[in-house]
């Protein structure tokens, strides 16, 4: 009887162990994913403080672009106040086909493009939009690993019990806004 009850309570612990083990994991997890998507939201400022020095600085070469740069402004105000992952994403894309339409104009002024400070603005956005990249595929690894862990057997009961809700992929356009090819016209 004795040796039954010890049994009883080897396997006890092994499954309250299992159960912290795996709440434990996907806090962790999902910790992760949050700190990452720290590290975007810290990209997505700097390329939002940007863009105000970039508009002002294509502003002093293309006075008659006003409906342009009112466009930047509000694809950038949208960005800044987006709620959602989905909302965040949207406003994102919207802000970079902006950001593109920004750029196309500026193929329009050499002076411009040869502007010590609009090339160091540039140079900044280019950066930045490598940082935020970077940051998006560390958030969506996280968030996969965390999605995963919540749905797959045995670790999705122990993640229902404790509430843990999947997360959303951060999904915007690829490709750098600074790195568009220059047309060329002759």
């Amino acid at each position: 009887m004795k040796i039954i009850g010890i049994i009883i309570g080897v396997i006890l612990l092994g499954i309250a162990g299992w159960i912290i083990g795996t709440y434990n994991r996907l806090v962790t997890l999902r910790n992760r994913a949050k700190e990452a998507w720290a590290d975007i939201e810290v990209q997505l400022k700097r390329r939002y403080n940007l863009i105000p020095n970039l508009v002002e600085t294509v502003k002093g070469y293309a006075t008659h672009e006003k409906e342009l740069f009112e466009k930047v402004t509000e694809a950038r105000t949208k960005a800044i106040t987006a709620g959602t992952m989905r909302e965040k994403a949207e406003a994102e894309n919207a802000l970079t086909s902006t950001l593109k339409s920004l750029f196309a104009v500026v193929e329009n002024y050499p002076n411009l493009q040869a502007s010590k400070n609009f090339l160091e603005l540039q140079e900044e956005l280019r950066d930045t939009e490598d940082k935020i990249q970077a940051a998006r595929r560390f958030y969506n690894t996280n968030v996969r690993d965390l999605n995963i862990k919540i749905e797959t057997f045995p670790s999705n009961i122990i993640a229902q019990w404790f509430g843990f809700k999947k997360m959303e992929f951060f999904e915007i356009e690829e490709g750098s806004v600074a790195r568009e090819p220059v047309k060329v016209k002759f």
